[in-house]
């Protein structure tokens, strides 16, 4: 058998059983056969598993993401939780870590004071009809609705709205977007927002750094300023910081240790 580490880490959270949990899985040596790798976030059947191994240049790493279901391009919550391992307990000494991705190229994390902070490709938005499968999807109307090539973002007027969403899984698989982003003002925070994923195995995911990539830039626009705080109202629920640089958005938020274990593999 094969020994492999594990670690679980609630992200964009400073407590325990809040935020988006996710398993880091370091690699050492080669990539495992992705049949292993997916087998292995199956069988975690956590949002998102995340496996890293060294790269080409000193310090810097490899970085992959698997929901229960598939690969996927880009994922925040995992990404935060990967550089809160390598920070807080693989020693890493730097103040920023480099990763290398397959489909988003390179993203870093850094900490500053008392957070972590993604830097993230920004994601630009076309406004796109209110469709009737979208108003089923939500169970409600939206004012707004826009997709960034990836998604789609339906912007309410009120954070009620956004609370009371009970998604239909069948609606939004019916949608040609890999999820949908519900968001609308908040009250303590710029603004809110939830994330409904059935395509990836995930009706709705808690936390979601990458969908920030979208939120950050439309909250932007809409405010009038870069520096924003938002809540994601999931029922774990989850802050974050965020600031759009030009097409970068950084993604600030803490992360918490639940485990540390052992993966035992043929």
């Amino acid at each position: 058998m094969t020994q492999l580490r594990i670690f679980q880490v609630d992200a964009f959270t400073s407590q325990l059983f809040r935020g988006n949990p996710a398993a880091v899985v370091p690699i050492e040596g080669d990539w495992p056969d992705d049949d292993l790798l997916q087998s292995i976030a199956g069988e975690n059947n956590l949002s998102e598993t995340a496996y890293f191994r060294p790269g080409e240049t000193d310090g810097d790493f490899e970085l992959r993401w698997f929901t229960p279901n598939m690969e996927v391009p880009l994922c925040g919550h995992a990404t935060l939780a990967t550089a809160h391992v390598l920070f807080g307990h693989l020693g890493f000494a730097g103040d920023t870590v480099a990763f290398d991705t397959r489909s988003s190229g390179r993203v870093s994390v850094s900490r500053e004071r008392d957070l972590l902070v993604l830097d993230f490709p920004a994601r630009t938005l076309e406004p796109v009809e209110v469709s009737t499968v979208l108003v089923r999807a939500l169970g409600r109307q939206p004012a707004e609705a826009y997709s960034d090539g990836h998604n789609i973002l339906a912007v309410f007027d009120s954070k009620k709205d956004v609370h009371g969403i009970e998604p239909d899984a069948a609606a939004i698989l019916a949608i040609d977007c890999f999820g949908v982003i519900a968001t609308a003002p908040g009250a303590k925070h710029d603004f809110v927002s939830r994330y409904f994923v059935p395509e990836a195995g995930i009706l709705e995911d808690p936390v979601t750094g990458s969908a920030h990539c979208t939120l950050a830039p439309y909250w932007a626009g809409k405010l009038g300023r870069n520096k924003l705080s938002a809540h994601q109202v999931s029922k774990r629920g989850g802050e974050l910081s965020c600031e759009v640089v030009g097409d970068r958005v950084r993604i600030g938020g803490r992360a918490v240790t639940f485990l540390e274990g052992t993966i035992l593999v043929p």
